[in-house]
């Protein structure tokens, strides 16, 4: 079969911009989203998918539009992170896809080294 080189550049433009920033590690950590709702904070349990330095696909039963400015606790340690959602997939049985970019986080934020 022949594929033609503009197909393949095609190919390669699209997948490029969903390039990950950073090492990814396959892992189930508890977390807690937190926001901010009619002047009150809300909070939201759920758990990671897979983790990374600069943050993490987790599953939450709480839907947000993508630019949402939350608070991310890491339940295992209780350590905190500002995080920008910059990507929300499918809402399943458990809840919504969330790719959660953290901001400011400390270096041992996951308690791993990447």
């Amino acid at each position: 079969m022949d594929v033609s080189v503009s197909s393949e550049m095609n190919y390669a433009l699209r997948t490029s911009q969903h390039i990950r920033a950073g090492a990814r590690l396959n892992s189930r950590v508890d977390v807690e989203v937190m926001w901010t709702e009619g002047g009150e904070t809300r909070t939201a349990a759920g758990y990671t998918v897979d983790i990374g330095p600069k943050g993490c696909l987790a599953i939450v039963p709480q839907g947000f539009g993508v630019g949402q400015k939350l608070l991310l606790r890491n339940g295992g340690n209780q350590k905190e992170s500002e995080a920008t959602l910059i990507w929300r997939g499918h809402e399943g049985r458990t809840g919504w896809e969330l790719g959660l970019e953290l901001v400011n986080a400390p270096e041992d934020f996951w308690g791993v080294e990447f």
